[in-house]
């Protein structure tokens, strides 16, 4: 079954990142125009992720009882109409509203997807199909700056956001017609509901733990690269395309990390991703020219393919003790909380000091993360 129901669940998490991607290369420069601090970029950024983080473990434990199917036909029909928002914005607040519903959306989309494969991958093949999830989630993201980046400049910022929104119309359409209810939801409806602070599993907290400071330093990179990267006189064509190769990297690679997170300890996999990915954001700041730029994030997006889905499917092994949508929305959740803090942060270092140092801090960050990690997992053999 999953081999019939992964093209459609696919294009809802592929059509939910390239919404967000499209923004990615628009959104810093945008609120640049209007005057706003750095502060301002940073809260910006950050509302999508804070409502996101609130409402994605709700929905993970209500998908675990009532199904997934409407949830993400719900969540893609307000990524649609939310998309309007962004056309009629014309201060920094009323970019932080759109952000903030558009997280909601987000919280019924992409983390019930993944639980949707999570339920339907057979053991043993967690990597494979997880590497294949994440490939549409990063391909969206990919895509979306180039596709963002070029619409705007030949259209305008008005075409691009209705694309977007169009885009995710179409996804949800197919949902609603095509995607049947997945059969697990049964075995989950039997399955005691637990309070997460009631996971006890060291995995379950590790891979929080890792995801949530990770992302905290992270969460940064995503509002300041293109500033960055405009300071050292890019137009926002060539930051489409930095983006998108450092995506698109992933996007490829990562069905292999999948096959090699089959064989090989998904563990070792998740820290080795951990290491590289901070050494990596020191060399960004470190970086002077387009080139540089594009090599870094080159190499950055292939360790990321290499980790992701052994963490991922760390996450579908833990979901099946604690259900598939819970445990999900706790590492979405982690992520969230972290991205939505992370450009807040980065945003106070960036004005306090200088924008270079708003990757260091990343570093740092992923390096704690990881070490949480490795604590918390030091018993786990898998």
């Amino acid at each position: 079954m999953i081999r019939k129901v992964f093209p459609i669940l696919g294009l809802c998490v592929f059509s939910s990142t390239l919404g967000i991607g499209i923004v990615s290369p628009l959104l810093p420069l945008y609120v640049k125009d209007m005057g706003a601090t750095g502060i301002w970029l940073g809260i910006i950024v950050a509302a999508y992720f804070a409502s996101n983080s609130i409402a994605t473990p709700i929905a993970g434990r209500l998908s675990d009882r009532r199904g997934r199917k409407i949830f993400l036909t719900v969540g893609l029909v307000a990524y649609s109409l939310v998309s309007l928002g962004y056309v009629f914005a014309h201060t920094p607040a009323h970019l932080a509203l759109v952000r903030l519903v558009q997280g909601l959306a987000g919280a019924v989309t992409i983390p019930i997807a993944m639980a949707y494969l999570g339920d339907l991958a057979p053991e043993g093949e967690e990597g494979k199909w997880m590497g294949y999830a994440n490939a549409t989630f990063f391909g969206g993201f990919g895509f979306g700056p180039l596709m963002g980046g070029i619409l705007t400049e030949h259209f305008g910022m008005t075409v691009t956001f209705l694309t977007m929104g169009g885009l995710n119309l179409l996804a949800a359409t197919i949902a609603f017609l095509f995607l049947p209810e997945a059969s697990q939801r049964k075995a989950d409806a039997n399955t005691p509901l637990l309070s997460f602070k009631e996971f006890s599993s060291g995995v379950v907290k590790g891979l929080f733990s890792f995801r949530l400071v990770q992302a905290l330093g992270t969460g940064g990179i995503t509002a300041f690269l293109p500033i960055f990267a405009a300071s050292l006189g890019m137009s926002t064509s060539l930051i489409g395309i930095l983006l998108t190769v450092n995506i698109l990297s992933v996007t490829v690679v990562t069905p292999l990390g999948g096959f090699i997170a089959d064989r090989f300890s998904r563990k070792t996999l998740t820290i080795l991703g951990g290491i590289l990915g901070a050494v990596l954001l020191v060399t960004i700041a470190l970086a002077g020219n387009f080139v540089q730029l594009l090599v870094v994030l080159l190499i950055q997006g292939i360790g990321t393919a290499l980790s992701m889905p052994a963490a991922t499917a760390l996450v579908v092994e833990e979901g099946r003790k604690f259900g598939m949508g819970t445990t999900m929305s706790v590492f979405y959740l982690a992520m969230g909380i972290g991205m939505a803090l992370g450009p807040i942060i980065s945003g106070g270092i960036a004005d306090a000091v200088d924008v270079s140092w708003v990757f260091y801090f990343g570093a740092i960050m992923g390096l704690i993360g990881t070490g949480f990690f490795m604590w918390f997992t030091r018993h786990y053999r898998g």
